[in-house]
């Protein structure tokens, strides 16, 4: 299922983390940092979803 969510996390990098997170303060970071910049997004996305 990992691999799942980091191949959605390079795609579109909020989806894969709301896939494991849900609508927390993460998923919303992970948004800020997707519209500032497309690799800051995915590279937070593929921290979180490592992470747990």
């Amino acid at each position: 299922m990992d691999l799942i969510r980091i191949i959605f996390a390079i795609i579109l990098p909020p989806l894969g983390v709301f896939l494991q997170v849900g609508l927390g303060g993460a998923f919303w970071l992970n948004i800020l940092l997707t519209l500032c910049g497309y690799v800051p997004g995915i590279v937070h996305a593929v921290w979180i979803i490592a992470k747990r």
